[in-house]
């Protein structure tokens, strides 16, 4: 079920017997990568809690309609919008019914009508019911209004709650966790854990004043949303930038490049692919004053040493994963970037020239040649944006050729 890595789904519960395996869906979801939020009728929180399901979810749970927590106390719309997916299980015949008339009339439905995301849903009810004529014009009813945005898993057969045997009980979590994830398109790095370093770091002087670059992470930003679009669970290791972190990325922040090492190192048993995009300070002062440095004389001597090589530390481990460094160079760029390449036992490096005003540092724009052991690949001038994706396509590429060896 690697689809559902990144995806939103909000899980609507209705009141009834098989609310109790709505808990086991959501553990079902979150294994697979999902991001879940609830939302509960009154009559789903007489058969369980809203605790059992916010502690299995990491989310708190919504029943109000209007939720004064909410921004403007719209909480409908803000998790109307949010949704991916809504799935209502169990979707008892009360809930099919007011659905099926357009009704709003509690938190639940009153989503069911706003999202735009596709709605699945999973019929739990005694089996009379289920047969029911009135039942089945108001599912009819409802397919014929949402269309191929509807989707209906179950229910069931076999022994009820109340005794009778019949269809209406609601399908396994397993099987409605699956019929979830056939609804997304799996990426081609569906399943994968990729790790992201991205802008400068910073070395520090005293406790007002440090060393570092200009980088602007724009490029290690967009790597990391392309990468989750392409279905990976990303995290963004990031020095400081003032830009804002894709949605869906585990953002890790830090400072200097031991931060960073630290950092990378946390993550090298779970990934599979590093990319290493961040402008790492070569250098950091010796010693660090404890105050502030005060002005005196035209000149002040710095002994600076030598910081790790984050991304040769990553390549030369033991646990080490596919990795992708990055070479900004003014000057022989390919042939510096083959050097690192080798020096470093890195599986790709994306090579640029950042002496070139139109792309590089701070650019919306970037222009690179990527080279590996026996190849390379050249990328024109385009959006950062665009290459990012181009690149993520190629890094899989690389992967998939680099994991058949």
């Amino acid at each position: 079920m690697q689809q559902l890595t990144n995806k939103r789904i909000l899980l609507g519960i209705t009141g009834g017997i098989a609310a109790y395996k709505s808990a086991e869906l959501v553990r079902q979801l979150k294994k697979s990568g999902a991001d879940v939020r609830v939302v509960m009728t009154k009559g789903a929180m007489e058969f369980i809690t809203p605790l059992t399901l916010q502690a299995l979810s990491g989310n708190p749970v919504h029943h109000a309609l209007l939720d004064p927590e909410a921004e403007a106390g719209m909480g409908h719309i803000e998790l109307a919008k949010w949704a991916d997916l809504l799935v209502v299980a169990p979707a008892s015949a009360n809930f099919i019914a007011r659905l099926s008339q357009g009704l709003g009339d509690d938190l639940l439905t009153t989503i069911c009508l706003a999202t735009e995301a596709p709605l699945a849903l999973a019929p739990a009810m005694n089996q009379a019911m289920w047969r029911d004529g009135s039942t089945q014009q108001n599912l009819e009813r409802l397919i014929n209004v949402k269309g191929n945005k509807l989707h209906v898993f179950g229910p069931d057969a076999g022994e009820q709650a109340c005794g009778d045997i019949g269809p209406g009980r609601m399908l396994a979590p397993e099987v409605l966790a699956t019929n979830c994830a056939e609804l997304f398109e799996s990426g081609i790095l569906a399943g994968l854990h990729l790790v992201v370093t991205a802008g400068p770091t910073r070395e520090a002087i005293d406790p007002v004043r440090y060393i570092s670059n200009h980088s602007s992470g724009k490029m290690g930003y967009a790597i990391a949303a392309a990468a989750r679009d392409a279905g990976a669970r990303v995290t963004l290791i990031s020095g400081p930038v003032t830009i804002q972190a894709p949605e869906r990325v585990n953002l890790e922040k830090v400072e200097s490049a031991r931060d960073m090492l630290e950092a990378a190192l946390e993550h090298i048993s779970s990934c599979q692919i590093f990319v290493a995009a961040a402008a790492v300070a070569d250098y950091r002062p010796l010693n660090v004053a404890n105050q502030k440095i005060k002005k005196s004389g035209d000149s002040m001597d710095l002994t600076m040493i030598k910081n790790p090589d984050v991304v040769a530390t990553v390549a030369q481990h033991e646990q080490r994963p596919f990795t992708v460094g990055f070479a900004a160079e003014t000057q022989a760029v390919e042939d510096y970037a083959r050097g690192k390449l080798e020096n470093k036992n890195l599986d790709m490096i994306v090579a640029n020239d950042v002496s070139r005003d139109d792309i590089g540092f701070n650019s919306d724009h970037n222009a690179a040649t990527v080279l590996w052991s026996d190849g390379q690949q050249s990328f024109d001038s385009m959006s950062k944006d665009t290459m990012a994706r181009q690149l993520i396509e190629l890094i899989a590429h690389r992967y998939q050729q680099y994991t058949k060896k």
